[in-house]
């Protein structure tokens, strides 16, 4: 009788753990990708001029913000948010920029804000980067050398990904991004006891990809980010080319550098945009 019991104790646990594989498996761009299509607010609330874009990526379309700077020799950002922001998220970050003399473009990933309501994936918003930088390269007419692009956390995997097809972009720079989601799942205590390697698909693999990156690079890391450990950010550090600097924000969170690194933050921006922009560079 105690080995029936046994025995249909670890029948339940076993068909248990098969479920959650396939969960996983399938069900993983619901873990990775948390899509809102609520603005909550825009740039006006900086009183920032700005323009509504629209970017076709095959039948979609995704949105953005064109913040123009007005001088005509200023530097564009193009900015990659997170899995968990949209747009209207960024209007602090983007009056930042705004103030560090760079035009900006923000974009939503399909399934984001206005864009097409398709859900993300991997592939998809690899796409909408693309179309991103086409639009400043085609529709604006502005030169990849006169382009830097700006990940945070996923953002980081989309803009590495950008960067490995554009050498000639001005720069990258990186903001609590990760090395892979393999390793990212692993940092997940639970997800532990399941095949990893079989089960993640959408790899974002950076650390692979980051070795391939030619332009100048910024990696900017919270010291006390609990999402993302500072340590992913110093072996993709170690694993880039040159030229490269790692700033590490002392206190910061995964989503608090502007706010805990202040001046730092933002010198270590400027230093960067200015520098890349030298003669001698």
């Amino acid at each position: 009788m105690l080995q029936k019991i046994s025995l249909s104790i670890l029948g339940v646990f076993t068909t248990l753990y098969l479920i959650c594989c396939l969960l996983i498996r399938y069900g993983q761009n619901r873990l990775i990708f948390f899509p809102d299509s609520y603005i909550k607010s825009t740039p006006q609330k900086y009183n920032l001029d700005y323009q509504d874009v629209w970017i076709d990526v095959g039948e979609d379309k995704i949105h953005g913000w064109w913040i123009d700077n007005a001088r005509q020799t200023a530097p564009t950002l193009l900015y990659f948010h997170g899995n968990g922001s949209n747009n209207g998220d960024l209007v602090e970050i983007a009056a930042i920029f705004h103030r560090l003399g760079v035009s900006v473009l923000l974009i939503d990933y399909r399934g984001y804000g206005k864009s097409s309501p398709v859900f993300p994936n991997e592939a998809r918003a690899y796409q909408d980067a693309e179309g991103a930088w086409q639009y400043l390269i085609t529709d604006l007419e502005i030169e990849p050398q006169n382009i830097f692009i700006y990940g945070h956390s996923l953002g980081g995997a989309i803009a590495i990904e950008l960067a490995t097809r554009h050498p000639d972009m001005a720069g990258v720079i990186l903001e609590g991004t990760f090395t892979s989601m393999r390793e990212v799942a692993e940092f997940i205590s639970w997800l532990r006891i399941f095949p990893l390697d079989l089960l993640v698909t959408q790899h974002f693999d950076s650390i692979s990809k980051i070795k391939s990156v030619s332009s100048p690079l910024l990696i900017l890391h919270g010291s006390a980010d609990d999402i993302i450990p500072v340590a992913m950010a110093k072996k993709l550090f170690a694993a880039a080319s040159q030229p490269k600097q790692l700033v590490i924000i002392p206190e910061a969170n995964h989503n608090g550098l502007p706010k805990f690194g202040d001046r730092q933050y933002l010198d270590s921006l400027q230093k960067f945009i200015q520098s890349d922009r030298q003669p001698n560079n």
